[in-house]
Parts: structure tokens; sequence; C-alpha cells
């Protein structure tokens, strides 16, 4: 499995978060570069690229916590699936910024923000890419 070396790995900062997502996306470097725009994400070390060009290994912080990315490599095993049954859920300070954030960059709303039968405010969005992301807030 040919890469591009870097002297510089996304693993060199400790991960951050007790379960740490690995979503594999076709197009996983636009991906990071719309969740920079949509979820405030940013970039940690340098991405690791196959030869031709698709990223093998890559990660962003989002609100506190790591998420690690990589494009569909069918010829290894992980081909391209549809992302269904699940979402990333991000309990943050604003959910409403948050969401309203994510829908001015191009996310579509799955579940619009509202106050939730939990006592939380809540809604869900779904990206580009197909992953669905949920922004709740606990009231004061």
């Amino acid at each position: 499995m040919p890469v591009q070396a870097s002297s510089k790995h996304s693993h060199t900062q400790p991960l951050k978060g007790g379960v740490v997502p690995y979503l594999m996306l076709e197009g996983a470097g636009a991906a990071i570069d719309f969740y920079k725009q949509a979820l405030g994400a940013e970039e940690i070390g340098e991405r690791v690229n196959m030869e031709d060009g698709r990223i093998m290994n890559a990660r962003i912080d989002v609100n506190g916590a790591s998420l690690m990315l990589m494009d569909p490599m069918p010829e290894h095993g992980h081909p391209a699936v549809p992302h269904d049954g699940f979402n990333l859920h991000l309990h943050v300070d604003d959910a409403d910024r948050w969401f309203e954030r994510a829908v001015a960059a191009g996310c579509t709303v799955a579940m619009p923000m509202s106050l939730q039968f939990w006592g939380d405010r809540f809604g869900m969005v779904k990206d580009p890419f197909g992953v669905r992301w949920g922004f709740g807030t606990t009231p004061a």
C-alpha cells in the first residue's frame, strides 16, 4: 500500500475523546474542508495520502473531540457504503448557532431545531457526504 510519507502525522498529538469515529467518505479531503467551514473543525497534523491522492488517514478535531477520516479503498476491503442508521451528536454551547452555521455551509435540515421531550434544544442536519449531525444544548 504505497503512501506519501510525512514527518508530521496526525498521531503526534494524542486523540481526544473516549470514542473516536473513523469516517470513510468519498472525497475525504473535500469533507475535511467542508467540516472546517460547517463545524469549525481544526485539522490536526498532515494528511497521509495514497500515491493516487486518496486520503488514507487524516484527523480533525470538532468541539473538543477527534474525528478520523479516509477515502474508500475497495481494493483493501473498504468499499464506499451509504451512511445510515447513526448520527454524530455534538453537545454544544449553542445548538442553534451550530445548526445555523452547518445549514449555511450547505447541510440540509433532517430535523428542525426545537425543544425536545428530554429537555434539550436539538436539531439534525445531513451533510453533502451523507453523514447526519445532531446538535444539542441543555438549557440552563
